[in-house]
């Protein structure tokens, strides 16, 4: 038999995001070929302190009572140089982690990775600078604005009035945050303050959205192909149930399930078509590489509306983007392997 291929798996980090990581990680241990990979799990603590975690995918579920899992800061700490690795899978959402950080520390030890490279991952995770982009490129966004926390503790009354000015209902969300951490819903000017300084906690820098207000929420999967092409899902719709007005934390993750997944979505042929079409110029105007799930709001006048790609989606059993690759025809195992070799057929330095 032939030396298996040493894979790294890094989950866990520093954001807010550390438990669903930490969940994904769990799901690609128990689904990667053992007899392919040589796999080694490697955790980094909410403190920061890279350690090497144990190989049992069930730790890293969520608990029966709703608990959340975590990497074990007390176990053997490593050093931060995965160069001995044939490929580092990084399982990371979030700041510190899915945003270029941990893709610039592996582009410096020239080690092959998955997933995209440092500035279309920082680009992704700054939901700011990503609408700029998807404009640039004549690709539909919703109208927003960005307030930082300098200008919030300078004069936050004149900054609320400009933020009103783009009218009720809005979104306030972390800029740099994901799974729904500190999004909330303003209906009104006397709600706007509390939305921003909740965003805040989260994150300097915050982004304000009008709200797409009777949309479907739909996703779509890309996976680049190792002909350098573009390959897309069909789409899926999530539908809230419940008390949840909107796709917020509990409602992604809670074990009651406030969710109902369309998988593929119920849409016409032609609006199936411009979403995929769609989801695929968004990812080449990103620069993205590997994967991305790439978010749109079907409004009711039947526009669709881009509304965030992510280079690192979930791989929890609940998430959308190994569902929609399963029913494309690639099985989670598949998709994994898939996503490696893409990553191993890659050079590293400048591309």
């Amino acid at each position: 038999m032939s030396q298996r291929i040493r894979v790294a798996l890094v989950f866990g980090g520093r954001s807010t995001e550390h438990a669903i990581s930490c969940v994904t990680a769990g799901s690609v241990l128990a689904a990667i070929d053992r007899d392919k990979y040589d796999v080694v799990p490697v955790g980094i603590a909410t403190d920061g302190r890279w350690v090497l975690e144990t190989d049992e995918p069930a730790r890293f579920g969520f608990g029966a009572d709703g608990s959340l899992p975590s990497v074990d800061p007390t176990r053997e700490e490593i050093a931060r140089d995965l160069s001995g690795f044939d490929v580092v899978f990084p399982l990371l959402h979030g700041p510190w982690g899915e945003d270029g950080t941990i893709q610039g520390l592996l582009e410096m030890s020239d080690v092959r990775y998955v997933g995209s490279g440092v500035l279309a991952s920082a680009m992704c995770m700054d939901k700011a600078f990503m609408k700029l982009v998807l404009e640039d490129a004549d690709l539909p966004v919703m109208p927003g604005d960005v307030v930082t926390a300098r200008e919030w503790a300078t004069d936050a009354s004149a900054t609320a009035d400009r933020i009103a000015a783009l009218g009720f209902p809005l979104f306030a969300k972390p800029a740099r945050g994901g799974s729904s951490i500190g999004i909330a819903k303003a209906h009104d000017a006397g709600e706007l303050g509390a939305a921003i300084e909740g965003a805040l906690a989260h994150d300097p820098k915050v982004l304000v959205e009008v709200s797409a207000e009777g949309a479907r929420e739909v996703e779509c999967g890309v996976l680049e192909t190792l002909d350098g092409g573009v390959a897309t899902t069909y789409p899926a719709e999530i539908r809230i149930s419940g008390d949840h007005e909107f796709y917020d934390f509990a409602a992604k993750y809670d074990a009651e399930q406030h969710t109902e997944l369309d998988v593929p979505a119920k849409l016409p042929d032609e609006v199936i078509e411009q979403i995929r079409s769609l989801s695929a110029r968004a990812f080449t105007a990103m620069d993205c590489e590997g994967l991305a799930r790439v978010d749109f709001f079907y409004l009711p006048d039947g526009s669709l509306v881009v509304n965030e790609l992510n280079t690192m989606p979930g791989f929890t059993p609940l998430s959308m983007f190994p569902q929609m690759w399963a029913h494309s025809g690639v099985e989670y195992a598949d998709l994994v392997d898939r996503l490696i070799q893409l990553a191993l057929a890659r050079d590293t330095g400048l591309r």
